[in-house]
């Protein structure tokens, strides 16, 4: 491909999306769409748009990602987390071009006592997760070289996230009650977008690399922590004052079922393609003193 190869982001106003708009922006000529430029629910409209772009490569950061009033939208999520994924990829197949794509660690049920691995059978506990495996094995099974990403507890400097919605929870509130028995990863959608953009590099530049390295990752962070833990790391960062108190998720209900577990290894990601994300900790750090 040449360097100055078409590349198309869908989904360019969410929180991946606009820090791929910066870090895609040195490697070619970039076609953002946002919900003002394209409605991705209509999938003819998309369809259109690809046969007029004809993009070298595509990536798909858009998304249905409500994840409890997606118990009761189901065809919307299905419509932009599953059927969307599949055009892609049948387009993907049809010209021969890279797609990325971004996934969920919702895939998985939580019953594991260790990290999921990408070789571990899925089984999504709600409307959400389904949705997403569905655009996964789509993409998988379907387009010429599918790169899926999978993360996990994403939060950035814009957007609604976890990190916006405590540091604003824990200016106007005493004190909070926050979740300490689900696992994961928070990560930094900075990271993600420079990790992406390695891999658009190497597309562009290594004759072989698509065939080569393409398929499913886990684009984890190191480290580990609940949700209790990366309140308890916004608020130590921020200097707040809000009282922070441990609870069980049977005491917070929520429409969407959640897994306990929601730790994923990011080995293959290292091993395959020579990316490891920096520790969460770090990562939030950085994120907090963008903010100021």
């Amino acid at each position: 491909m040449r360097e100055m190869a078409k590349i198309l982001l869908l989904g360019g106003s969410g929180q991946v999306g606009w820090e791929l708009r910066r870090t895609l922006a040195p490697l070619g000529r970039v076609t953002v769409t946002t919900r003002e430029t394209l409605d991705l629910s209509n999938l003819m409209a998309v369809q259109r748009f690809l046969e007029t772009e004809r993009p070298a490569i595509i990536l798909n950061a858009a998304a249905y990602t409500a994840v409890d009033r997606a118990e009761q939208e189901e065809p919307d999520a299905v419509r932009l987390n599953a059927e969307l994924p599949a055009l892609l990829a049948r387009w993907s197949a049809e010209c021969a071009a890279p797609l990325i794509h971004f996934s969920t660690d919702y895939v998985f049920d939580g019953t594991k006592t260790e990290p999921y691995g990408e070789d571990d059978v899925p089984n999504p506990l709600n409307v959400y997760g389904r949705s997403k495996l569905a655009g996964d094995l789509a993409l998988l099974d379907g387009a010429w070289a599918p790169f899926v990403f999978r993360v996990s507890w994403v939060y950035g400097a814009r957007g609604r996230n976890f990190l916006l919605t405590l540091l604003r929870l824990m200016t106007e509130r005493d004190a909070l009650r926050i979740v300490d028995d689900q696992w994961g990863a928070p990560t930094w959608s900075r990271d993600i977008a420079q990790a992406t953009a390695f891999v658009v590099y190497r597309l562009l530049r290594e004759p072989g690399f698509a065939d080569s390295a393409k398929g499913l990752y886990h684009l984890s962070p190191e480290g580990e922590t609940t949700w209790f833990g990366f309140a308890s790391a916004i608020r130590e960062i921020a200097g707040l004052e809000c009282r922070l108190e441990p609870i069980p998720s049977s005491e917070y209900p929520t429409p969407a079922r959640r897994p306990t577990n929601s730790r994923m290894n990011a080995d293959k990601l290292f091993h395959a393609l020579g990316l490891r994300l920096p520790h969460w900790r770090d990562s939030l750090g950085a994120c907090m003193e963008s903010l100021t």
